[in-house]
């Protein structure tokens, strides 16, 4: 157990170093003007790499036709935002808000629902892995699979590789302003998946107002038990434990379930070879007989004598 603790945290600072890259790379710029921008701005660059040194002018496209296009699509956006405010919360019955004991977040039927994450892998700093996303059997799951690789880039400086991951979008309203997610009335995340026995890591993003907790996530881990059988895992979200490029924080809080981000899942066991994990659906859930508000000691600047 310590070895995998300590394999998860050198493939983490890895993975929190692709986050920077990836974490806007598919956020949609809004294209309310007839200028649109095809390009995205990162810090990240591989060891070695040149840097981009193109004048930002150079980058832009002008589209006329997907300027119009972005304006109808945002206002018609802005006009759902205004009347779901009327029905209930998120647009749905305040009735059905207050009583639900579990609400399904993401489930995968279509290819629409596959659109609504990344899938991201080590071989954005130079890796070996492989990594694919694409619906199960029947249309009625999703099937991550690929192999993962520990071989290090020859670059001089990377010193582990290893990782395969997949991350939910950030949800954006009209005019690509950050949306989250609001899961205050339920205290467990429920999963139901099938795997091949490799232990994972989930990962929940939340919103953060400071500058220097940009690479905050909560995380807790998933052990899938492998063979042909669906299993249904419910983790209290009061297990979730922060921590910040891969290294535990001393101090310690619990997770702001009014700001969730996104959710994501990374592998990085140091093993070599084939990998598959099948999602059937990612839900919230309400357990009454849960009770325990954080599993972990809360740091204290100034204790009480």
């Amino acid at each position: 157990m310590q070895d995998m603790a300590l394999s998860f945290k050198a493939v983490y600072r890895l993975h929190s170093l692709a986050h920077l890259r990836t974490s806007n790379l598919f956020a949609e710029i809004p294209a309310v003007c007839i200028c649109s921008l095809r390009f995205q701005t990162s810090s990240y660059r591989r060891p070695g790499m040149p840097r981009d040194n193109t004048p930002p002018w150079k980058k832009l496209n002008f589209d006329f036709k997907k300027g119009v296009e972005g304006i109808k699509k945002h206002f018609g956006l802005l006009k759902k935002e205004f009347t779901d405010h009327w029905v209930g919360p998120e647009g749905r019955d305040l009735r059905l808000h207050l009583l639900e004991q579990t609400r399904v977040i993401w489930e995968f039927r279509n290819e629409e629902s596959l659109k609504q994450w990344i899938v991201t892998s080590d071989r954005e700093i130079g890796g070996k892995s492989e990594v694919y996303f694409k619906l199960g059997k029947n249309n009625q799951t999703a099937l991550l699979y690929g192999t993962l690789c520990t071989d290090t880039p020859k670059d001089g400086e990377t010193r582990y590789s290893g990782y395969c991951a997949l991350k939910s979008k950030q949800m954006l309203g009209a005019f690509d302003v950050k949306k989250h997610h609001d899961w205050t009335p339920y205290n467990s995340l429920y999963l139901r998946v099938r795997g091949d026995g490799r232990p994972w890591m989930i990962n929940i993003d939340t919103e953060n107002y400071f500058t220097h907790q940009k690479d905050d996530l909560y995380n807790y881990f998933l052990f899938t038990r492998g063979g042909p059988y669906w299993q249904e895992v419910k983790i209290p979200f009061s297990k979730f434990f922060l921590s910040s490029r891969g290294r535990v924080q001393d101090g310690q809080y619990p997770l702001w379930l009014d700001k969730i981000n996104s959710i994501g899942f990374t592998l990085g066991d140091r093993v070599n070879g084939p990998f598959q994990l099948e999602l059937d659906f990612i839900a919230v859930y309400s357990d009454r007989a849960h009770t325990e508000e954080f599993a972990y000691e809360k740091y204290k600047r100034n204790p009480e004598v």
